[in-house]
């Protein structure tokens, strides 16, 4: 119904139109993600694993780059023989001191960069300015961003950052959250459903998450197989969907780039994928 609708009516089908306005929130919280929250490298398109290990956050222009990726580049410029190393997505050069990052990200900030303002977050939080933190968050999740609205429903649990507890401001930024495709939100969501003895929407949850190939939600959905609240369909299904989440990250060009990173770190010569993390 619309405003003035409900406002005419509302005596008569105040109930009705809750009912149905649940409804329709359900169908978007329970719909399944093509991709996790950080999407897909924008150099070889394939999806970003969740291991954030795996992949580099350039401050030039807040791209998540892939290790294949990152590696391919920097093999591109060595051989070149380029003094100064360039961002693989924007070409622009990379930062070769902290002061520079920062400067790169104060850049992205000043036009509104969601990833920007994020990490810009985390940085203001770990420095024990959890105010500053929040605001930053606060601005990200207004632009979509799902790890801001994650971090805004830990403030709001935990009461910090210049606001009360609130569960209901928590409950709603986890879902946020969860529908942009953040797994550990998902997990969450199902883990807060399960105390509340909701299985069946726990369970959504968890599916969710697993399909998104995020291993603890998986571990869950063992467990709850094994006291007999998920039937073995079910969880055969989240196995599947689970194994072919983590397969689409794989590829050759990835799989070479790790083999080659561990031998770099051992070496001591593993900057090239710590680039602005």
């Amino acid at each position: 119904c619309s405003v003035k609708c409900q406002k005419e009516h509302r005596p008569k089908h105040k109930r009705a139109c809750k009912k149905r306005a649940a409804e329709l929130r359900d169908e978007i919280l329970f719909k399944q993600p093509e991709s996790s929250h950080f999407g897909d490298c924008p150099i070889c398109c394939l999806p970003l694993s969740l291991d954030q290990s795996k992949s580099s956050l350039y401050s030039c222009c807040s791209k998540l780059i892939c290790i294949g990726c990152a590696l391919a580049n920097h093999k591109l410029q060595d051989k070149e023989e380029e003094i100064r190393k360039s961002c693989p997505f924007c070409r622009q050069p990379v930062s070769s001191t902290e002061k520079e990052a920062d400067r790169n990200t104060k850049k992205r900030i000043e036009v509104n960069d969601p990833v920007a303002l994020r990490q810009w977050g985390y940085r203001r939080y770990s420095e024990g300015d959890h105010k500053s933190a929040f605001e930053y968050w606060t601005r990200a999740a207004k632009l979509g961003d799902a790890s801001a609205h994650y971090e805004l429903s830990h403030s709001y649990q935990e009461g910090t950052g210049g606001v009360e507890k609130n569960e209901k401001l928590e409950m709603y930024h986890l879902e946020q959250a969860a529908i942009g495709g953040h797994p550990s939100a998902r997990n969450n969501l199902g883990c807060a459903e399960g105390k509340n003895r909701r299985h069946d929407r726990a369970m959504k949850h968890l599916i969710i998450a697993a399909n998104l190939g995020y291993d603890n939600s998986l571990k869950l959905l063992r467990t709850f197989h094994a006291e007999g609240i998920v039937s073995k369909e079910d969880l055969a299904s989240a196995l599947r969907g689970h194994q072919a989440a983590v397969d689409a990250t794989k590829s050759p060009q990835r799989e070479a780039a790790e083999v080659y990173r561990n031998g770099s770190l051992l070496k001591g010569e593993g900057a090239w994928l710590r680039v602005n993390k």
